[in-house]
């Protein structure tokens, strides 16, 4: 039971997951953003009478009706003017909640940028009451202290910011397989300030496996740097190579014919569904005519070393490649040995 309702929450995640990928390419159109509930209206209502209301006791207060209670007016002035922020600050604070951070596809997302909108009303809300019982100290200590935090914090700001773009555009996730400048890997953690990665290749390897070193780097590196991501929601697969050198005297018709039907029959009917999606995607887009093969192909190539290269390019999971490039290797020549006199291959020295 508990495996089958995992399996299912997968699926769930793997269907938003693609619909948010379909909105990205524009090849769907986007749902219907959802409208404010009438609590939303309502609350909203509420905080624009108050507001209302202070402002005209602000008035009021200006002609002095309460003239026994002169020397009051002042401290009554300034405790009206805080309130009206606070009401002001706590209205605008709504209307982004509604109408910005509801509208967002990710609850992920949305759970962030809750907690950063929070904190940064809460920073107004603070330098607003503080400015309304002295403004000029307060502009003063505002311009002082953005002058040291700009010379200061100025890369950490600009990786705030980086991180607050990845989670609107999504360039990656968490579990994502990427390559961004020399750093490529499985992104294992996406902080406030940077980005983990689990290396896979590396400078010690020449394979798709996990070096077994951790990568980090700031999220400011996401505004400057192109982004490769292995595991696009859409198409979650890489097309991969299998090259083996053989005769000119070869039959390749035999040879095409045998590593097309071993490859088919690893990589799985599964996988080539995507491909079929990916085609209809391309289909509305201006590369439509990009021929995309649902089905593993074999190319020759003529190799400078008096050999014929024989290529079979498949689809293949990117955290798959490695092993499934070891099976086929395996049972490819497993299979084209049972045929000599048919596929000659370069012996001794001749390699």
């Amino acid at each position: 039971m508990a495996n089958e309702l995992r399996t299912e929450v997968e699926q769930v995640k793997k269907q938003e997951d693609v619909k948010r990928a379909l909105k990205q390419t524009g090849a769907v159109k986007p749902e219907q953003p959802p409208k404010a509930k009438t609590k939303d209206k309502l609350w909203l209502g509420t905080h624009a009478i108050v507001l209302m209301a202070l402002v005209s006791l602000y008035y009021v207060l200006q002609f002095k009706v309460f003239g026994f209670a002169a020397r009051f007016i002042p401290f009554l002035q300034k405790l009206d003017k805080t309130a009206i922020a606070i009401v002001l600050l706590l209205a605008i604070g709504k209307t982004v909640d509604v109408y910005l951070i509801r509208r967002i596809d990710s609850p992920v997302a949305r759970y962030n940028l809750r907690r950063v909108a929070k904190l940064t009303f809460a920073l107004f809300l603070v330098f607003a009451v503080i400015f309304l019982q002295n403004w000029y100290t307060t502009v003063v200590s505002i311009g002082v202290l953005s002058l040291i935090l700009g010379l200061a914090v100025q890369t950490p700001m600009t990786s705030f910011l980086g991180w607050i773009y990845i989670l609107i555009r999504a360039p990656y996730r968490v579990g994502d397989r990427i390559k961004i400048g020399d750093a490529t890997g499985d992104v294992i953690d996406v902080s406030y300030l940077d980005t983990t990665l689990w290396e896979f290749g590396g400078d010690f390897l020449s394979t798709d496996h996990p070096s077994g070193r951790v990568i980090k780097f700031p999220n400011s590196k996401i505004l400057s740097s192109t982004v490769y991501n292995y595991t696009w929601p859409l198409f979650p697969y890489v097309w991969n190579e299998i090259k083996f050198s053989v005769a000119y005297n070869s039959d390749l018709e035999f040879i095409s014919e045998t590593m097309q039907r071993i490859a088919a029959e690893e990589v799985g009917e599964h996988m080539m569904k995507q491909v079929r999606v990916f085609r209809e995607i391309l289909a509305q887009t201006p590369v439509n005519q990009l021929e995309v093969r649902e089905y593993p192909a074999v190319l020759f190539r003529v190799n400078p070393n008096t050999w014929l290269d024989a290529i079979v390019r498949y689809l293949v999971h990117p955290k798959e490649a490695g092993r499934v490039k070891t099976r086929l290797i395996k049972k490819l020549l497993a299979e084209l040995n049972k045929a000599p006199e048919r596929v000659m291959f370069p012996k001794g020295d001749a390699r």
